[in-house]
C-alpha cells in the first residue's frame, strides 16, 4: 500500500550563504527564489495496482518516484509506503563501474536488505534472466547501456517487491528484452506486486497499467483509464496558447477528447459498408468508406486531414493523412464547403474499434491544430465469410503442405 496526502517539494535559491546560514535558524528573506517542482499531490495505491506516470519533460514525473523512494525528502505531505520498494530510477540502479555486474548485483541486494544466503540463492537465475552471458563477471563500465540496464531490471526484479518503480529505463533496452521485461512486470503484478512506471511508451502504458496519472507543471493534471489520459495528454502537447481540450462522455462509458484552435471543425461523419449503406458494423475485409464534412471558420493556407484506427483497448491500428498521400489542400476561404471521403479495407479481427480524426497544418498535429477529436466513431467488425482466425488483423495467409 502507497499514500501520498497533500505531497509537495520545492526548492529555495538562496542568494549568498548568509541567507542560507540564516534559514538553519528559521529566518527567511524575500529575496529568496522559491522553484515548486510537485505541489499538492494525493494518491493512493493499492496491493496490484498498475500505475504509469506521464507528461513533459520537468512535469515532476522523477522527482515524484524519489520521493515515493525516499532519496527526497518531501517539502509538504506526508508520504506512507508498506513494503518494499525496488526501484530503477536511473540506468545501472547507481553500480560502481569498477565492479562486475555480480559484484554490483551483490552489492545492491545487499543494500535492499537480503541475507547473502538469499542472495546466493537467486544468483544463477538472475545471471541467466539478464543474458549478459561472460560479461556478468566482467567491469560494468564496459557494458552497453542495454547491457546495463538488463542487468539492473534482473536485480530490481530477483526478489518479488510489494511495489516495482520503473523510470523509463526500458526504454533503452532492445526490443527482445522490453518483451521479456514486461512478461516478467505482468507475472509479479499476478502476485500481487504494485507498479509505478515513467514512460512515454504509449502501447506499453495501456497493456499493463490499470490507471493513468498525467503530471502538468507539478500537479495532477488528470487521472483515470490509460487510454482516456493518454487521449488527452496528446491534445495537451498540441495545445497552443488559443487551443483548447474538451472532454465529453460517451454512450458506452469512454471519455471523448477533442482539441483544437477550431479554425477547421469536423461537422459531419458517417461511416458506410461496401453496397453504400450507413453503418456501425463490417464484415472482415469489407470495403468501407468514412465520409466527413468539413467546415472552415477562418483562413487556412493549407489543410491536412489525419485519421487512426484504434482496438478497444486504444492500441493504434493504423493512421496515416492527407500530408503523407500528397493531397494537401490549399489556400480555403471562410465557410468553403468541403467533403472528405477515406476508403479502406476492413482487414481487421472481430471485435470494436474506433477512429480517431485531425485537421492540422502540417504533417503532424504538433503543427496547427486545428481539430482533433478521439472516439469520432465506433464500430464493430464481424466474421461472416472468412476462416476462423484470432487477433486484431486479418492477413489470409496460405496453407501450402507437401508430405512425403
Amino acid at each position: 500500500m502507497l499514500r501520498l496526502r497533500g505531497v509537495g517539494k520545492t526548492y529555495i535559491e538562496y542568494p549568498g550563504f548568509h541567507h542560507r546560514l540564516l534559514s538553519w535558524f528559521g529566518i527567511q528573506t524575500s529575496r529568496l527564489k522559491r522553484h515548486v517542482i510537485l505541489e499538492d499531490i494525493n494518491l493512493t495505491l493499492e496491493r496490484g495496482d498498475a500505475i504509469a506516470f506521464v507528461g513533459q519533460n520537468g512535469a515532476g514525473k522523477s522527482t515524484l518516484l524519489k520521493l515515493i523512494t525516499g532519496i527526497l525528502a518531501p517539502s509538504d505531505g506526508t508520504i506512507e509506503v508498506a513494503g518494499k520498494i525496488s526501484a530503477i530510477l536511473e540506468l545501472g540502479m547507481g553500480f560502481n563501474g569498477d565492479f562486475s555486474g555480480r559484484e554490483n548485483a551483490r552489492n545492491t541486494l545487499s543494500i535492499m536488505g537480503y541475507h547473502p544466503e538469499e542472495i546466493d540463492r537467486v544468483m544463477p537465475e538472475l545471471q541467466a534472466f539478464s543474458e549478459v552471458g561472460e560479461y556478468f563477471d566482467q567491469p560494468v563500465r564496459i557494458y552497453s547501456s542495454g547491457m546495463q540496464m538488463r542487468v539492473a531490471f534482473a536485480v530490481a526484479t530477483a526478489f518479488q517487491p510489494e511495489i516495482l518503480i520503473i523510470d523509463e529505463a526500458l526504454s533503452v533496452g532492445d526490443a527482445y528484452f522490453q518483451h521479456k521485461s514486461f512478461a516478467r512486470i505482468r507475472e509479479l503484478q499476478k502476485q500481487g506486486t504494485t507498479l509505478l512506471i515513467v514512460s512515454h511508451d504509449k502501447q506499453a502504458i495501456q497493456s499493463i497499467c490499470n490507471r493513468a496519472i498525467l503530471l502538468d507543471q507539478g500537479r495532477i493534471a488528470k487521472e483515470g483509464k490509460p487510454i482516456e489520459v493518454m487521449d488527452y495528454y496528446n491534445a495537451l502537447i498540441a495545445a497552443k496558447s488559443n487551443a483548447e481540450i474538451q472532454t465529453k462522455p460517451t454512450t458506452d462509458g469512454g471519455l471523448q477528447t477533442i482539441s483544437g484552435d477550431g479554425r477547421a471543425q469536423i461537422s459531419n461523419i458517417k461511416l458506410y459498408n461496401s453496397q453504400g449503406v450507413e453503418t456501425d458494423e463490417l464484415r472482415v475485409g469489407e470495403l468501407a468508406t468514412l465520409a466527413l464534412e468539413i467546415e472552415v471558420k477562418q483562413p487556412i493556407d493549407q489543410l491536412v486531414c489525419g485519421f487512426m484506427l484504434k482496438e478497444r483497448f486504444g492500441q493504434v491500428i493504423f493512421g496515416t493523412n492527407t500530408w503523407f498521400s500528397e493531397q494537401v489542400l490549399d489556400d480555403l476561404k471562410v465557410d468553403e464547403p468541403l467533403r472528405l471521403e477515406i476508403q479502406f479495407e476492413a482487414k481487421l479481427g472481430v471485435g470494436s474499434y474506433s477512429c480517431t480524426l485531425a485537421l492540422t497544418g502540417g504533417a503532424t498535429h504538433l503543427q496547427d491544430n486545428y481539430y482533433w477529436i478521439d472516439l469520432a466513431l465506433v464500430f464493430k467488425v464481424l466474421n461472416l465469410d472468412k476462416t476462423e482466425f484470432i487477433g486484431t488483423n486479418w492477413l489470409d495467409p496460405q496453407f501450402t503442405i507437401q508430405r512425403g
